[in-house]
């Protein structure tokens, strides 16, 4: 076959091939079924949505404060002289109990001076007889002389009488201030406390009015901590917020030793003024035996308060985010449209807000946020479950 007869048979298988897809397609295009117009549906903002729960909330009121001794005192020396001893409990840190020798001063002038204070009012006391038994003779004999008349005060020795009794009284006194002198060498303590500083050793010489150390009493504690005054409409604070029943229990919590502890406590009452600077209330919470537990809670430890309040028998707990301006919150109804709800909140605090008008059992409340909102606007839901 010449190449012109070859050219000529592969134009046409080319064109016979074109033309079979051309009708395959025609064909498959007919066989294809006509497409619907649609109109596109409009998508509804999605937010998130928590259940409101609606039963008996109790009232949580936290703050804190630094704890502090509910007595302490300065030791201080009433009389002179050496250092005989120091009692462990008096070193910084040392614990002691009521009763306790805390510091002794050597004694023996004290013990002298007492003594002759002792001879002193004996001797007093022999004068003042002998001049009541001369008074009364005198006043006899008088008498006796002179019946039916009344001596006078200088013939019934009576200046004499008066004055050995006024040295009798001066000698008792000066035993007694023996007496205290000798008891002041000894430093007793007043309650069982511990030692927060020493000033003083064995041996050292002391003077009246000196400083020797600073103690206090480790039977109770005390945490002050400044609230808001509206805080305490919802729990009792004697003398405040009631005249006589105990106040609102409490509780305690310290991070002591890298573990946390926890320590019940009991409101015993407010401070007298409100603080000038911050406008709030100091609340004092008491804490009885912190050293019986093992760390203890120490003096000048950071702590943190929890006051049990008052139960709200009708409530709620939602989260903050569930608020918007004005006290209202957004709630989606059964049809999913979003209406604007008034509340009334009760309290807020690390849970959320507790509310205790406006809200009803199974209430959905939306707690994200929307760009633009009006009020009957149709939206789809997420429930992110109940609040804490």
């Amino acid at each position: 076959m010449s190449n012109k007869k070859q050219a000529v048979f592969q134009a046409l298988a080319a064109v016979v091939i074109i033309g079979a897809a051309v009708l395959a397609f025609k064909a498959l295009q007919a066989s294809r079924p006509e497409l619907e117009r649609r109109q596109p549906e409009a998508l509804h903002p999605m937010v998130r949505t928590a259940p409101v729960s609606i039963g008996p909330v109790d009232v949580v009121i936290t703050g804190e404060g630094t704890v502090r001794p509910v007595s302490e005192i300065q030791v201080v020396s009433r009389v002179s002289g050496k250092i005989v001893h120091v009692a462990p409990g008096m070193k910084n840190g040392g614990a002691f109990s009521k009763g306790d020798l805390l510091v002794a001063i050597e004694d023996a002038d004290y013990r002298i001076a007492h003594i002759l204070a002792e001879a002193g009012v004996r001797e007093a006391e022999s004068r003042y007889q002998l001049a009541r038994a001369d008074a009364e003779a005198a006043r006899l004999e008088w008498m006796r002389m002179n019946p039916g008349r009344e001596p006078s005060p200088l013939a019934a020795k009576q200046p004499q009488r008066d004055a050995a009794e006024a040295y009798l009284q001066a000698q008792l006194a000066n035993l007694e201030k023996a007496r205290l002198d000798l008891e002041r060498t000894r430093i007793i303590a007043p309650f069982n406390g511990r030692s927060g500083a020493e000033n003083i050793s064995a041996g050292q010489f002391v003077t009246p009015g000196q400083p020797l150390g600073a103690v206090y009493a480790s039977d109770s504690v005390e945490i002050v901590v400044p609230m808001e005054s509206a805080a305490l409409a919802w729990f009792d604070v004697p003398g405040f917020s009631t005249m006589d029943g105990p106040g609102a229990k409490a509780t305690v919590s310290a991070t002591v030793a890298g573990r946390e502890m926890t320590w019940d406590g009991v409101v015993i009452r407010a401070h007298g003024k409100i603080d000038p600077q911050t406008r709030m209330i100091h609340v004092v919470i008491r804490v009885a035996d912190p050293y019986a537990t093992q760390p203890p809670l120490y003096v000048g430890q950071f702590a943190r308060v929890r006051i049990h309040g008052a139960t709200i028998p009708e409530a709620a707990i939602l989260p903050r985010a569930a608020l918007r301006d004005a006290g209202t919150v957004w709630v989606v109804d059964p049809e999913d449209r979003l209406q604007f709800r008034k509340v009334d909140i009760a309290w807020t605090d690390e849970r959320g807000m507790v509310i205790q008008k406006g809200l009803h059992e199974g209430d959905r409340v939306v707690v994200s946020i929307l760009k633009s909102v009006t009020e009957g606007m149709m939206v789809r839901t997420v429930e992110t479950g109940k609040p804490s």
